[in-house]
């Protein structure tokens, strides 16, 4: 955990030279000092972070992707929920727009539920919610504008087991796209390709994660914006049971994300 000023920034943005872009929602660990205060201990190690996805991807850049990484928690607010906190999965555990607990169902403040309010989520999502969907938006319109279309993936990692969410083990590696309306076929076939060339990781396409709200609400390929998410269990490149990144667990995988963002960068999507 990081305790965050004032200045903090909600994101930080790497420019790149290509259609895509790399959406980091979950991997922020910056808490405000006076948020951090009411939280309680086991949220302060923040359990629920998407550990170590930006360096998972941060290959992309020297590919010419554009990477956009939230600095702050997901429990100060979840990038990838909907602006009025409407559930995504109706068969799962809602996880919420300002959680108040954990994926687990662990109570995240001291005070539990009665900890927020109206008034604090409506600030939050203004202050942190806002500028990271201005910025992304901005950078699926500029890159639209210079291409003709824009590429979005948007980058998670989870436990692999979190029985209150899903049954049994999650595959390594789970796409996203909305049931196929957030990108064209091209563009999930040329994935399907890539994973089906190796063995080492188990896959599902728009199984437990059909993709969050940045996919759902982003995906746009009628009008040139293909989305779509990959959420890797973090059992593929890191020991669960800490936090620390393995580089040699995560190199295997990070030469299958490179072949698969150079297969991306690959499409002509322009003609879709």
């Amino acid at each position: 955990m990081i305790l965050a000023g004032k200045d903090t920034a909600t994101h930080v943005e790497v420019a790149g030279s290509t259609p895509l872009v790399i959406s980091v929602p979950h991997a922020g660990t910056a808490i405000p000092e006076e948020l951090a205060a009411r939280l309680t201990p086991l949220a302060l190690t923040l359990p629920d972070t998407d550990w170590h996805v930006a360096e998972l991807y941060d290959f992309a850049p020297a590919l010419g992707a554009t990477i956009l990484i939230a600095q702050y928690s997901r429990y100060l607010i979840d990038l990838n929920r909907p602006p009025d906190d409407a559930a995504l999965y109706s068969a799962a555990p809602k996880t919420g727009l300002c959680p108040t607990a954990s994926f687990a169902g662990e109570p995240l403040y001291l005070a539990g539920d009665a900890a927020l309010d109206a008034r604090e989520i409506a600030q939050r999502r203004a202050q942190y919610w806002q500028p990271y969907h201005d910025a992304l938006r901005a950078l699926l319109t500029r890159t639209h504008e210079r291409f003709g279309h824009a590429l979005l993936l948007d980058a998670h990692s989870i436990r692999s087991v979190v029985p209150r969410l899903f049954e049994g083990r999650l595959p390594d590696i789970n796409v996203g796209t909305n049931q196929g309306s957030a990108c064209t076929p091209a563009l999930t076939q040329a994935l399907r390709t890539q994973l089906g060339s190796q063995a080492r990781w188990s896959r599902v396409f728009d199984g437990r994660f059909t993709g969050g709200y940045i996919t759902r609400h982003y995906g746009r390929p009628a009008s040139g914006v293909h989305a779509v998410q990959i959420e890797l269990a973090q059992s593929a490149y890191m020991d669960e049971a800490g936090t620390d990144y393995e580089p040699a667990r995560a190199a295997p995988l990070r030469e299958l994300l490179g072949a698969i963002v150079a297969a991306l960068l690959s499409l002509p999507l322009n003609n879709a």
